[in-house]
Parts: structure tokens; sequence; C-alpha cells
């Protein structure tokens, strides 16, 4: 039989999935530069890890409860692609490699857990944070991308529009990093002791690869290489640049700046709330839901210290909030024009498209916060979530992994395990001191 495949399709697929990848390390530049000093191998560690500790788990149930045979509405078989060898073969029918589509999500499956990394730096154990990633990504990310995105899933059979994961991946792990900053509580010195990020460039090294990996985030998500995708690339490029002017703007205004703190944060607040609504408004519908998420995101992080929780790197603000902008807004600026083909409430559609949405996003925070507060207090009862207080002063790059980010004058002498001896000996001196 001749082979259906497109080559085309496949070749931007397997793009698309790379580029999703080379988010995962942007992300950890970008919360990496907006730790302090002696904290930046850790956030690095905690980014990469939850890629190393999810990939893993994809391969062996993850796929397969995401997009496996529905049961009930709420997950896939998580038996019916165990190890995804039954997926290996050939399919002459399809035009698309389903092992490309497996990939593709594996990605954000990796993306997701690491975004709720930034809320707890400086303070929690590595092998801690990497337990809460498996069991989250089993108990939460997993069902609800199945929800979200999976033939059979209540969310999805609902009409929900979630293009590109504002609720299944932002609302998502923002909800779990407010909860897990509620259970593991605030840096020591917290908000007295100034905290600034030690990195502005590495932090906008990070947000410059994350804009350029969104677009396969976004684009790739039309699974082909076709008009949706065009439309969505370009949607995402609009928001994105409204909300960097709108942060920008709030700082002015508010504090007399325009930082690169601020333009960094701005460009990642357009892509979080572009991400569901990208494939249903128009350009100037992405104009405005851009610069809306930039101004509510700039204000929203600001709450934090109104309510004392110390969501250190602002994943609650920015993709939270953001993540609930972009869903919501879904119900007022969608034009049937889009690839979606859905109007809101501003394009004569009613609050029809707005009730699901509503629905959608609060349903999926509430059982995001719920599970991992849960998760958070049993690994917190295990005494396995939170470093002590000697280590977190003293540093937890050296704490934990006996390495510091920056080896200044002569310290920086030595071969590779050398250098791992000296971090280790400086460790145990520091932890007897």
């Amino acid at each position: 039989m001749e082979s259906a495949l497109n080559t085309g399709d496949t070749a931007w697929m397997l793009t698309a999935a790379a580029m999703v990848l080379l988010m995962i390390p942007g992300l950890a530049f970008f919360y990496g530069g907006m730790v302090r000093a002696k904290s930046v191998l850790n956030m690095l560690m905690m980014v990469m890890g939850a890629l190393f500790i999810v990939g893993v788990l994809w391969v062996i149930f993850g796929y397969s409860m995401t997009f496996g045979t529905d049961i009930g509405g709420l997950v896939g078989d998580p038996f019916e692609f165990l190890g995804l060898e039954s997926l290996m073969a050939d399919d002459p029918e399809a035009t698309l490699p389903i092992m490309a589509f497996v990939a593709f999500q594996g990605m954000f499956a990796c993306l997701t857990v690491g975004l709720i990394a930034g809320a707890i730096p400086d303070r929690t154990k590595f092998n801690g944070w990497l337990i809460f990633g498996a069991l989250w990504a089993t108990l939460v990310y997993f069902p609800v991308a199945h929800w979200v995105w999976a033939s059979g899933g209540w969310i999805f059979e609902m009409g929900v529009i979630d293009f590109a994961g504002g609720t299944a991946v932002h609302i998502n792990a923002g909800a779990a990093a407010l909860a897990l900053a509620i259970v593991i509580g605030k840096r020591t010195g917290w908000p007295k002791t100034p905290m600034r990020p030690h990195n502005l460039t590495l932090v906008m090294i990070g947000a410059g690869l994350l804009w350029f990996g969104w677009f396969g985030f976004n684009a790739g998500s039309a699974l082909a290489a076709n008009n949706a995708s065009a439309v969505v690339f370009l949607n995402t490029f609009a928001a994105t640049c409204a909300a960097a002017i709108g942060w920008l703007i709030v700082e002015k205004m508010r504090d007399g700046h325009m930082t690169t703190l601020g333009a960094a944060s701005g460009i990642v607040a357009g892509l979080v709330a572009i991400t569901p609504a990208c494939a249903a408004v128009s350009p100037v519908g992405a104009l405005i839901v851009g610069v809306l998420a930039g101004v509510i995101c700039a204000l929203a992080v600001g709450m934090k210290y109104r309510f004392g929780i110390d969501d250190s790197l602002d994943v609650v603000g920015v993709h939270l909030v953001g993540g609930l902008v972009g869903t919501l807004l879904i119900g007022f600026l969608a034009t049937d024009l889009a690839p979606n083909g859905v109007n809101g409430l501003l394009y004569g559609g009613g609050l029809e498209q707005l009730g699901k949405q509503a629905i959608g996003a609060f349903s999926v925070l509430a059982y995001s916060f719920v599970i991992a507060g849960i998760l958070a207090l049993l690994l917190r009862g295990a005494g396995v979530l939170r470093v002590s207080k000697d280590d977190e002063v003293g540093g937890i790059d050296l704490a934990a992994h006996a390495e510091s980010g920056y080896e200044l004058g002569e310290a920086g002498g030595g071969g590779r395990f050398a250098g791992v001896g000296h971090g280790a000996h400086q460790a145990k001196e520091e932890g007897s001191a």
C-alpha cells in the first residue's frame, strides 16, 4: 500500500517538538538568572530534573494515561500503550507518524512540571522536588491533559477551547505552584531581605529561548504545516510584543523605570496568555490579549506581598493569572474567522463560550491546587521537602550539589573531579561550622 505520510507535516512536527524541548533549558536560564548566585545551579537542576523524571514516566505510562482510550472522561487507559512499543509500527494510512505526536506532547509534560519549580527556589530539597514532580505528573498533569485534549476527556467534550495549554499547562502549573509555596513556606528573611536577580543577562537569554521555542509550542499544536499553524504563529508573535509593552508601561507609571526584568517577564506573560487563544482570535484580538496580560500580570505579581506568599519567581502571577486571562478572554474575543471557528461575546456569540471557558479554567485550578497541596503536606511530613536553615543560608548549590555556579579567582583551578571534591569539602566545612 502506498504510504499516506505527509513529509512536510512530519518534518514540521519533529521540528516543533525540538523547539519545545529547547524551551526547557530556556526556562532553566530564565529562572536561574532570577535567583541569587548561591542557588543558580539548584534552579537549573530543578527544571532539568523535571525533564528527566517526567520524560521517563511519559514513555512508560504517561502518554497512555493522557491519550489512551478514555475511562469515564477522567483518564486514558494507562496500560493501553505501556512502554510505547505498540506504537512503533508504520501506519501506511497515517499522514503523521504517531511517534511524532507522542514526542511533541511529551515535551509539554516535561515543561509543565518544570514551570512549578520557580515558586520554590533556594529552600527545596532536590530529591523531594523530584518525588513531587513524579507524583504530580502522574496524579494531575496526565489526567488533566486527558480532560483538555483527548477524545472523551470531559473538558474537551464540553467544547472548551485550549489550543496549546492555557488550562492544561499554565493554570495547572500555576495552581500547583501556589499550593507548594504556601506549604513549604517563605525563604529565610523574605520579604525584608533583598533577594534580587543575580544575572539579568541570563534572564533575557532564557526569555529569548522561550519565545523562540513557543512558536513550536503554539504553532506546532496545529499538528500540521497549514493555515492554522501560520495564523497561530503570527498571533503568538503579536500578543507577546503587546504584552511586553503593557508590562513596561505599568512599570514606568508605578516605579518610574522600565526594567530588563520587566521586559522579560512581559514576554513570558504574553506567551502564556495567547497560548489557549492563539487559534481563536484575530491578530488584533491577539494584541488585546497580550496587552491585557502584560498589564494584569504586572499588577498581579505584587499581590504576593499583600498575602505573604513567597512565590519566589512569580509563577502564580505570570502563569496562573496569565493562563486565566487568555483562557477567559476567548469567551469575549473569539471570532469564527480564526481556525477554531467560534464566536465570543464581542462577535455575537453570547455568553455560552465564556461559561465553558470559566468552568474548564477553574476546575483545573481547583483540582491541581488541592492535589498539589496534599502531596506537599505529605512530603513535608516525611521530612523530604525543605532544606535546613543552615543549608538555605549557606547556599543550596553547595548543600545539595557540592558545586558553585561561579568559581572566582584561584578557586576555579583543577580538573572536573578536583572541582567536585573542592565543592564537597567546602559544603562539609560549612555544614559543620
